[in-house]
């Protein structure tokens, strides 16, 4: 992209707090994800009457509603307890176009503003060896467009494990399906290196991905930094002109600058 187009930009600042923000509910969400496990609290038990139990080969396709609701019933367990430790005061399922699966809303001690972080949940086996690799995340024009609207806008990536196992209950064919989930991360997009977010441009305004979702290197970037990177990702896939139409569609440009 070159130099005056950029500098004609829409260029959102964020706070100089979002840092501490954004490592304060991160922290948090381990914290709470961690605590369940380490506890036992960590399966989901599945009554079939299936011979040999929940299909493994695509038990991708089945899980990710489960651990999913999961963790957001962990979540509303926690913010339900006044006071409670983590800070954790509200959460909201996300609607069904919506880019994040649930709000936790916080009020971390030592810092004043009361916080919302998006969160987008996402399910990875541990018995299928593709499993977390390059998922969708949110559309390119969607997120950038929340940055802009938002420069503290924190949307964070809960990557959660997990395995199954196939118990037998009784002599009628009965098995029980055991969803354990064992390992988790947490990660601010805004954080997620360039060599680990990669841009898809099927399907829209073309999706951002994780190259594998739960093994990421972070880079601290601004909020500007953060659109920056991915608009040079847009542009070295569809080209300048494509960026442009979207800029002027979306009024990324200050308008009054703009030359057609």
């Amino acid at each position: 992209m070159s130099r005056n187009i950029f500098k004609k930009l829409k260029l959102p600042k964020e706070i100089s707090l979002y840092p501490k923000m954004s490592d304060g509910v991160c922290g948090a969400i381990r914290n709470i994800i961690q605590k369940a496990i380490s506890t036992g609290n960590n399966k989901i038990f599945i009554r079939t009457n299936l011979k040999y139990g929940l299909p493994l080969e695509n038990i991708n396709k089945v899980a990710g509603p489960f651990v999913e609701a999961w963790a957001f019933e962990k979540f509303e367990e926690i913010s339900d307890k006044v006071g409670n430790k983590y800070g954790l005061i509200n959460v909201e399922p996300g609607k069904r176009l919506d880019a994040y699966d649930m709000v936790l809303q916080f009020k971390l001690k030592d810092i004043d503003e009361y916080i919302s972080a998006n969160v987008d949940s996402k399910s990875t086996s541990e018995d299928i060896v593709t499993s977390g690799k390059s998922p969708n995340i949110t559309s390119f024009a969607r997120i950038r467009n929340e940055y802009l609207d938002d420069p503290n806008y924190i949307f964070l990536i809960l990557s959660l494990k997990h395995k199954v196992f196939s118990e037998k209950v009784d002599g009628d064919g009965i098995t029980n399906g055991i969803m354990q989930i064992n390992d988790y991360r947490v990660y601010d997009i805004k954080y997620v290196s360039a060599k680990d977010l990669n841009y898809n441009p099927a399907l829209g305004t073309g999706q951002l991905q994780i190259r594998d979702i739960h093994y990421v290197d972070e880079e601290r970037k601004t909020t500007a930094e953060f659109i920056k990177m991915i608009d040079d990702k847009y542009v070295k896939s569809k080209g300048t002109n494509a960026w442009l139409k979207l800029a002027k569609q979306h009024e990324w440009i200050k308008i009054e600058n703009y030359e057609k």
